[in-house]
């Protein structure tokens, strides 16, 4: 009966290790892959907030140009791309700034 009572004892304890082994997991995660990921979102985010006309940008389908137009109703932008081609798009597919590329 003794070994009944200490094996049920001994079954608990080990419910309480998995809770640990699993929090100390979801931390880990979260400071390696969310963290991190949050920390790039709020970077592009600050970028596209503060862009303005003449600066140079790097679009989400790895297009150079530079900002022509700035329009806050529609939340778009003027790029030129080349000489005398400009685009409209959303300002939200604008990630970096050339200078941005190279240096990471």
């Amino acid at each position: 009966m003794t070994q009944y009572v200490l094996a049920a004892q001994a079954a608990d304890g080990g419910g309480y290790s998995m809770i640990i082994m699993m929090v100390a997991i979801f931390a880990i995660m979260y400071f390696f892959m969310i963290r991190p990921q949050q920390k790039k979102q709020k970077e592009i985010k600050n970028f596209q907030n503060s862009l303005v006309e003449g600066s140079k940008v790097v679009t989400a389908s790895g297009i150079y140009g530079t900002v022509k137009r700035i329009n806050l109703e529609n939340n778009s932008l003027d790029v030129e791309i080349a000489k005398g081609v400009v685009v409209t798009m959303d300002r939200n597919y604008v990630f970096a700034s050339p200078a941005d590329q190279q240096t990471k």
